[in-house]
């Protein structure tokens, strides 16, 4: 497979702010990047050579993005099946259907883990109030599809009333996962070359507030075999999929050691953002990369790192942070400062302890 040259155009799928850094990562390797997004103000589209803004059902626009790039990717995986074949059938489309497809959808997603030996919490598949009366309890009610940052969730406690909750979901179909007595959630992202080489990103530990991603702390504090075990699982997975890109695998971590996989996605991810600082060459070159078909570059981490993002009105500390020594500002603007929206984040490096 011979690799996409710079001064090529990369076609991104979506406009948010992993597609805004993807961009800029993409122009120090000497990519244009066209983006196709439905909102026409978006951050990908400020930093990026060209931009389409279109549905993703408009076949025209589809065809013309395609005319246009080199080859495609995504900065979210809920793109259509449709308007991937479609672009897919004039240029190569990384990391391909079958990833995007494996992650759109919680129940596909907990078989595929489990199928490639990847242990999750206990689950079940749920389609109607009948369903859930047999949900591992107490536990969480997730949609199948669309859910992201904590939405489309539900605590199912004992006693739960079944037909309440099922009609509060609102949702035709879900998942159902037992609770997990967790002592850390931690994550791993693999970089997965076209030539199938394979290069993990150093473990983080996540700390959320309201179901959004707060903090990654790196090196996670776990034992350095636990961190390996989480490199080794993110690689099998990458692997099985014939990922090129990226994939971020959540992980539990439980009280008596074991990982249980959570969830996956073929992109770039939020516990990524520090290895923009702490490493020679972060997720996003690493994306590029990948996509473009060139060797992977090296993962290793130069420094501890704590990532902590900026929501809603954390934005508005900016000054204060650009005075900070050592504190390490990004920002993705966005106009509309929102509660609980994504507005930034700034990296904290220390001294590497191991």
């Amino acid at each position: 497979m011979n690799p996409i040259a710079p001064g090529s155009t990369i076609g991104i799928f979506g406009g948010g702010q992993l597609g805004r850094m993807t961009a800029l990562a993409a122009a120090r390797l000497g990519y244009r990047c066209h983006i196709f997004c439905p909102e026409a103000d978006n951050p990908a589209a400020e930093v990026s050579a060209a931009a389409t803004v279109a549905g993703y059902d408009d076949a025209a626009a589809l065809d013309a993005f395609a005319a246009s790039i080199d080859v495609a990717t995504f900065e979210f995986e809920n793109v259509p099946y449709e308007a991937v074949a479609r672009v897919a059938a004039q240029v190569p489309v990384r990391p391909g259907w079958e990833a995007l497809k494996t992650s759109q959808d919680r129940a596909v997603e907990k078989r595929f883990l489990g199928g490639i030996g990847l242990e999750t919490a206990p689950w079940m598949e749920v389609r109607s109030a009948a369903d859930l009366r047999c949900a591992p309890c107490p536990g969480i009610l997730k949609t199948a599809r669309l859910g992201y940052d904590g939405k489309g969730q539900l605590r199912l406690d004992e006693g739960f009333d079944a037909d309440a909750v099922w009609d509060a979901f609102g949702a035709g179909r879900g998942v159902a996962e037992a609770l997990v007595d967790f002592s850390a959630e931690v994550s791993a992202i693999a970089a997965r070359g076209a030539d199938g080489s394979v290069a993990v990103f150093d473990v983080g530990r996540n700390d959320h507030e309201g179901g959004i991603l707060r903090q990654t702390t790196v090196p996670a504090p776990v034992p350095a075999s636990l961190a390996a075990e989480a490199q080794t699982l993110a690689a099998r997975a990458a692997e099985a999929l014939d990922l090129v890109g990226l994939l971020a695998v959540e992980f539990f971590v439980t009280r008596e050691g074991r990982l249980l996989a959570n969830e996956i996605a073929p992109r770039p991810h939020n516990s990524g953002h520090w290895t923009q600082d702490a490493c020679g060459a972060d997720q996003f070159e690493q994306f590029v990369r990948a996509v473009a078909g060139l060797p992977l570059a090296d993962p290793a981490r130069l420094s501890d790192a704590r990532m902590v993002n900026l929501l809603g009105e954390d934005v508005r500390s900016w000054p204060g942070l650009l005075a900070e020594p050592g504190a390490r500002l990004h920002l993705y603007g966005k106009r509309e400062v929102r509660p609980g929206r994504k507005m930034g984040h700034v990296n904290r490096l220390s001294p590497k302890t191991r």
